[in-house]
């Protein structure tokens, strides 16, 4: 089993509002199609996507985030509508390179407890990939007990389906060669937050769900090695190969 993140910066233009970034999500697609098949990819294949320049700005502009919540029908529709029209375009995208990709929408499936507590039950996604499906999943608002909604992370959501679905291997495909130092150059291997808190700037977000900092803190949690790498790198990841930066904080 693989979960993998596509981040909002690869399938998305980031500084151009509701703007797929074509090439980049057609050459992502590809890759995944021409793995699995080759059968260098495991058969067995969830996919997640981050928000980029769909959910973000929406969730910026009516104050929601991963714990400030919304009760506005405007704001939940405007935010979830966002995403659920990105989601169309990576699943046009898959399905066109011979990925059986279904979408899977977390606001009609998770929801928070009044501390926090994710729950996103994952039988759906494990009976999807049992009938010969990719589920694609993405970034979205959930239920939140005493707070309207608020923000669910692609990275919460890879490590949460991940934990659940007992992944072998977990990777986000990002537009960085992985997690970088001062100088730029890759961190092979993290295997706690204070090894990059420096260069990461700490707990500061770059947008509502936290950024590379919110992407290192998700998966050193999971407990089992994940790998951060760019683009060029996802069919080696899908191969078997660990590019990029190692995350592991077992």
């Amino acid at each position: 089993m693989i979960v993998l993140k596509l981040g909002g910066s690869v399938v998305t233009e980031k500084d151009r509002d509701e703007t797929v970034d074509g090439a980049s999500l057609e050459r992502a697609a590809a890759a995944i199609g021409a793995s699995l098949a080759d059968g260098g990819a495991d058969d067995d294949l969830v996919v997640v996507h981050g928000g980029g320049s769909f959910g973000h700005p929406h969730a910026e502009e009516w104050g929601a985030s991963t714990t400030a919540g919304v009760d506005d029908v405007r704001a939940v529709n405007a935010i979830h509508g966002a995403m659920t029209t990105l989601n169309e375009f990576v699943l046009r995208a898959l399905q066109d390179a011979d990925v059986p990709a279904v979408p899977v929408h977390p606001l009609s499936a998770g929801s928070r407890d009044a501390d926090g507590e994710l729950s996103l039950p994952s039988e759906q996604v494990r009976t999807l990939v049992d009938e010969g499906f990719v589920p694609v999943l993405h970034g979205d608002l959930v239920a939140h007990a005493g707070a309207g909604a608020t923000v669910l992370s692609g990275d919460e959501i890879v490590t949460s389906l991940a934990a659940s679905l007992d992944a072998d291997r977990v990777g986000v495909c990002s537009t960085v060669p992985g997690v970088l130092d001062a100088d730029d150059a890759v961190v092979p291997e993290i295997r706690s937050f204070e090894d990059v808190a420096a260069v990461l700037g700490g707990s500061e977000a770059t947008d509502v769900s936290g950024g590379m900092a919110g992407k290192v803190r998700a998966l050193l949690e999971l407990g089992s090695p994940a790998s951060i790498f760019e683009l060029d790198a996802l069919e080696a990841f899908l191969d078997g190969d660990r590019p990029g930066t190692t995350v592991d904080g077992a």
